[in-house]
């Protein structure tokens, strides 16, 4: 069996662990919760035919900016950039992460979420969305609420991941 440790990380009220919840358990919750430190959970798939168990790292959010804590990051295989696509400045939160999170491992398998999809209305990340994909990072649309683009993130990570391997 494959163990491959994910890190969620990103500003906070992002909705990382709302999107960990609906990928474990399939559940969604309105009442916003802070993680404190970190909360680890684990789920085991299947990608590449291959039985993969991942343990997903979610942390606490970084709005500070002050330290990416590396011993939290230390043996992650990827990770997950988690934005709100209804308060950009989630977006340069994420962005700051990934280059921190780069300086301190090296590079690493990770995607951009932006998360909240299911509130069109007040979206705010588009016209950053464009500065994102010219990176050539890989962001996904995401809807804890829904579910959208949840399953399909973690997914693409984990094949991401997987590509090293072999």
């Amino acid at each position: 069996m494959i163990r491959k440790k994910i890190c969620m990380v990103g500003a906070a009220g992002v909705g990382k662990t709302s999107l960990v919840r609906r990928y474990v358990e399939s559940i969604f919750d309105e009442r916003y919760q802070t993680t404190i430190g970190v909360k680890i959970d684990k789920k085991t798939m299947q990608a590449g035919g291959r039985e993969v168990t991942l343990l997903i790292w979610d942390m606490a959010g970084e709005d500070e900016l002050a330290q990416v804590r590396a011993s939290h990051l230390r043996g992650a295989s990827g990770y997950l950039l988690v934005a709100d696509g209804t308060r950009k400045a989630t977006l340069e939160t994420a962005c700051d992460l990934e280059r921190r999170i780069r300086e301190a491992l090296g590079p690493l398998p990770f995607l951009l979420l932006v998360n909240k999809g299911d509130l069109a209305a007040e979206w705010e990340a588009e016209e950053h969305m464009t500065d994102i994909a010219r990176a050539g990072w890989t962001s996904i649309r995401t809807s804890a609420k829904t579910g959208d683009g949840v399953e399909a993130a973690f997914e693409e990570l984990v094949s991401r991941m997987l590509e090293g391997d072999a």
